[in-house]
C-alpha cells in the first residue's frame, strides 16, 4: 500500500517541484511530480527531487570556480599588462584552472603534527557545505528554485555566516600561530562585516514587504526602472553599501586580512595543502557568486531583463506550448523561457563577481585596523541610516504625492508581489450540544422561519415555559 505524506510536510516541500514547471503555467509540475506515478511513496518522489536538485546546484558549484579562477587570472593579467594563461587549452588558457585541479588532487594529504586531526580534516567541509547551502534558495529563473523559502534571504545570510565556524577550527586546529592570527581576523572581520550586509538586505525587504527572494524578483518585472536599484534612493545608496560589505564578508582584497599572504605566510589555511586546500577556495568563489546573486535578487531585477522583452516574446501561449509533451507537468516553451532567464540571471552574477575581481586588482590592501574602523564607524552607521529612510520613505512620498512610489506609471509593489493562492478553510466538525441546553425539537413551539440575515432571535425563556 503506498503511503502518503501529511498535508503540511507535502506544503513545506511543494517548493521542489518547481524546476520544470513555472507556478503561473502549472502549479503542481515538476520533478516530485512526476515521480509521484512512478514510485510508490510521495516521501520517495521528494526526495528523488531533492537529489536532482543537489545534483544540479554542486555541478554549477564545482564548475563555476574553474571559469571565475581563470577569469581572474585573465583580469589581472589585463591590469597588470600581462597575457595570463595561454598555453593550456589553447590560445586563451582555457584549461589551465582544470589542470590546476587534477595537480592538487594527485598532492599529498598532509596534516602537522601539532595539528588536532579530527578539527583540521573537517574544516574545510564546513566551509563547503556553508557556502554550498546558501545555493539552494536563490530564483536562478521564474519557478527554478531548489527551495522556495517564505524567509529565503534570511537563510541565505544565517547559513553564509556559519562559513566563519570552518575558518576558525582552521586556524586553531592548525597548530601554527599563523593560522590562528588568520583564524583571529576572520572571526573579527566576518562577523562585524555581516551586521551591515543584513541591515542592507532589509532595505529593498522593508519596502518590498516579504523576504521570499522569488517574490522579490517577481516585482521587478517589466522595465529596469522598476528595478529595486532604482525605486528610492535609499535602496539605490544600499547597493552599494552591500556590496562593499559583501566583498569584505568573502574575504576578498582589499579586505582580505584573514589571508593576508605579505604577513601571515597564507593566513588561516596556512598548513593546508592537495585537494583540502582547494575547498577553501572553491568556497570562496562560491560565496562571491551568492553574495552577487542576492544583489541581483534583491537590486538587480533578478532573472529580468529589464527591457521589457520577456513579456513579449514568452506569452502564456508560449509558455504552454509542448505541455505535457515529455512527461507530465514539463512545458518545452515554459522550459525554454525560464532557460532565458536563468542565464540572465548568471550573466548579472558574472558581472557583480567580475567587479568584485577588478576591485582587487586594482585597490591596495587595507591595515586590520583600518577595515575594522571601516566597518564600525562608517558602513555600520549608514546602513543604519538607510535602513531607518526605507521605513520612513513610503510615508513622506504618500504625503506629497498620495502614491507609495514616485515613479507615476508603476504598480505599487503591494499590488504586484505575487500573491499565493488562498488555501482552503479546513472543514469545521458539527458543533455538539451540551447537557444544559435545549433542544427545539424538544420543545412544542414552531420554528421560526429564516430571514435573509440569516440571524435567529432567541425566544423569551417566559414564553418557552408557558
Amino acid at each position: 500500500m503506498p503511503t502518503e505524506m501529511p498535508t503540511e510536510v507535502s506544503t513545506q516541500l511543494i517548493g521542489m517541484n518547481w524546476l520544470f514547471a513555472s507556478p503561473q503555467v502549472n502549479p503542481g509540475g515538476g520533478i516530485a511530480e512526476y515521480f509521484r506515478e512512478k514510485v510508490p511513496s510521495e516521501a520517495w518522489a521528494f526526495g528523488i527531487a531533492a537529489v536532482v536538485h543537489a545534483f544540479l546546484i554542486i555541478n554549477f558549484f564545482a564548475v563555476a570556480p574553474l571559469f571565475f579562477i581563470w577569469l581572474e587570472r585573465k583580469v589581472a593579467g589585463r591590469i597588470q599588462d600581462r597575457l595570463g594563461p595561454t598555453r593550456v587549452g589553447g590560445k586563451f588558457g582555457w584549461l589551465q584552472t582544470l589542470a590546476d585541479g587534477v595537480k592538487l588532487i594527485q598532492k599529498e594529504d598532509l596534516c602537522p603534527q601539532a595539528a588536532d586531526n579530527m578539527l583540521f580534516r573537517m574544516s574545510p567541509y564546513l566551509v563547503f557545505v556553508a557556502s554550498f547551502a546558501a545555493l539552494l534558495v536563490l530564483p536562478w529563473s521564474d519557478g527554478w528554485v531548489a527551495q522556495n523559502l517564505d524567509v529565503g534571504i534570511f537563510f541565505m545570510l544565517a547559513v553564509m555566516s556559519l562559513e566563519v565556524i570552518g575558518v576558525i577550527l582552521a586556524g586553531y586546529s592548525s597548530g601554527s600561530k599563523w593560522a590562528l592570527f588568520g583564524g583571529m581576523r576572520e572571526a573579527a572581520q566576518v562577523v562585524s562585516y555581516e551586521i551591515p550586509m543584513a541591515i542592507c538586505a532589509l532595505v529593498p525587504v522593508t519596502a518590498m514587504g516579504t523576504l521570499n527572494m522569488v517574490d522579490i524578483s517577481r516585482a521587478q518585472s517589466g522595465l529596469f526602472t522598476n528595478w529595486m536599484l532604482f525605486h528610492d534612493p535609499f535602496c539605490f545608496i544600499a547597493f552599494f553599501v552591500y556590496f562593499t560589505v559583501a566583498t569584505a564578508s568573502v574575504k576578498r582584497a582589499p579586505f582580505d586580512l584573514a589571508e593576508a599572504e605579505s604577513e601571515l605566510v597564507a593566513g588561516f589555511h596556512t598548513e593546508y595543502s592537495g585537494i583540502r586546500w582547494s575547498y577553501f577556495f572553491m568556497a570562496e568563489y562560491g560565496s562571491m557568486f551568492a553574495v552577487s546573486g542576492i544583489a541581483t535578487a534583491l537590486f538587480l531585477g533578478g532573472w529580468q531583463t529589464g527591457l521589457g522583452i520577456e513579456d513579449a516574446l514568452f506569452t502564456e501561449g508560449f509558455r504552454n506550448w509542448g505541455k505535457d509533451s515529455i512527461f507530465s507537468g514539463f512545458a518545452v516553451g515554459n522550459y525554454i523561457a525560464n532557460l532565458f532567464g536563468c542565464l540572465v540571471f548568471l550573466t548579472k552574477g558574472c558581472v557583480l563577481v567580475f567587479v568584485q575581481m577588478w576591485v582587487r586588482w586594482t585597490l591596495p590592501r587595507l591595515r586590520i585596523d583600518q577595515v575594522m574602523a571601516t566597518c564600525l564607524k562608517y558602513l555600520l552607521p549608514i546602513s543604519c541610516f538607510l535602513f531607518l529612510g526605507i521605513t520612513l520613505w513610503p510615508l513622506c512620498v504618500y504625503k506629497w504625492t498620495g502614491r507609495t512610489t514616485l515613479l507615476p506609471s508603476a504598480v505599487p509593489l503591494g499590488q504586484k508581489s505575487y500573491v499565493p493562492p488562498a488555501r482552503r478553510a479546513p472543514p469545521q466538525r458539527p458543533r455538539e450540544p451540551q447537557q444544559n441546553e435545549i433542544k427545539q425539537s424538544e420543545l412544542n413551539v414552531p420554528v421560526p422561519e429564516m430571514r435573509e440575515s440569516k440571524q435567529t432571535t432567541a425566544l423569551p425563556t417566559q414564553e418557552v415555559r408557558s
